[in-house]
């Protein structure tokens, strides 16, 4: 008999689907950027706009790849206590530690706020003309996105501390 699905784990899942589709697109281009780039400088130099974008490109996947492990549970994670906690307060330490990160995210994203106030209001222009906050915004979106998703499992967490069936799966554990 399987589990039931709570309508927060669907849309984490959801969203994780989104994550992937995202990160498979940019890490193609950034392999045909990086294989053009390559190729061109053994003929005519190479495209001038090339080498930041892909700088760009990399910040954008190192930080949707955090994204993609808060997801999965594996951002962070405090595996020793499943040893040194009893099976009965297992739950309370997810729910304590889910919580603990969304603080946590929530501190980084409002941090990435103020840092894209201050590149919109003293920022210059990055690849192609567009203002330097276009680029550095993945900042704000995947620690709001993380925000959200360790917001999620403290919603599961807690429903799994007080439900008396205990039936609710492990949302991202």
């Amino acid at each position: 008999m399987s589990t039931p699905t709570h309508p927060l784990q669907k849309l984490a899942r959801l969203t994780g689907r989104g994550e992937d589709l995202l990160l498979c697109l940019l890490l193609s281009l950034m392999l045909l950027l990086a294989c053009l780039q390559i190729v061109m400088r053994w003929t005519s130099g190479g495209l001038i706009w090339a080498d930041p974008l892909l700088r760009h490109l990399v910040l954008w996947c190192g930080l949707l790849g955090g994204l993609k492990a808060t997801g999965a549970g594996k951002h962070i994670a405090l595996d020793f206590t499943g040893f040194l906690v009893p099976s009965f307060l297992r739950p309370w330490v997810a729910l304590a530690t889910d919580l603990f990160c969304t603080a946590a995210a929530g501190g980084l994203a409002f941090a990435s706020w103020l840092f894209l106030q201050s590149e919109m209001e003293f920022g210059g222009t990055a690849l192609f003309g567009l203002p330097s906050w276009v680029p550095n915004s993945i900042f704000l979106l995947t620690f709001a996105l993380m925000t959200f998703k360790y917001l999620i499992g403290s919603i599961l967490a807690a429903i799994r501390c007080f439900s008396p069936d205990r039936k609710i799966a492990g949302g991202r554990r």
